[in-house]
């Protein structure tokens, strides 16, 4: 295992994710379901879901463009496309 690559990872999902709107649905969620552990499962369940997708489509979008440049500014463009929509109420 590449542990700096793992570190670099888990360090920028972790803050990313810290007041990100599926850590306060998980918050209400648990606020609001009797089964805490439910909750819990449920939640670790959908964003390893959502990771091994991203990851996926990552590895398939890397051996068809072989310049990470590209996959850089393609993020980066939809990155900023997604915010104005979601700013302009667009996209929730």
């Amino acid at each position: 295992m590449d542990w700096k690559s793992f570190l670099l990872v888990f360090g920028s999902i972790f803050l990313a994710e810290l007041g990100d709107k599926t850590q306060l649905v998980v918050l209400s969620f648990s606020a609001t379901q009797k089964s805490k552990l439910s909750v819990f499962i449920g939640a670790v369940v959908a964003l390893i879901l959502t990771s091994l997708i991203a990851v996926v489509i990552g590895a398939v979008i890397s051996h068809h463009i072989t310049e990470t440049k590209y996959v850089h500014r393609a993020a980066g463009v939809l990155f900023i496309v997604v915010g104005v929509l979601m700013v302009t109420g667009k996209f929730v």
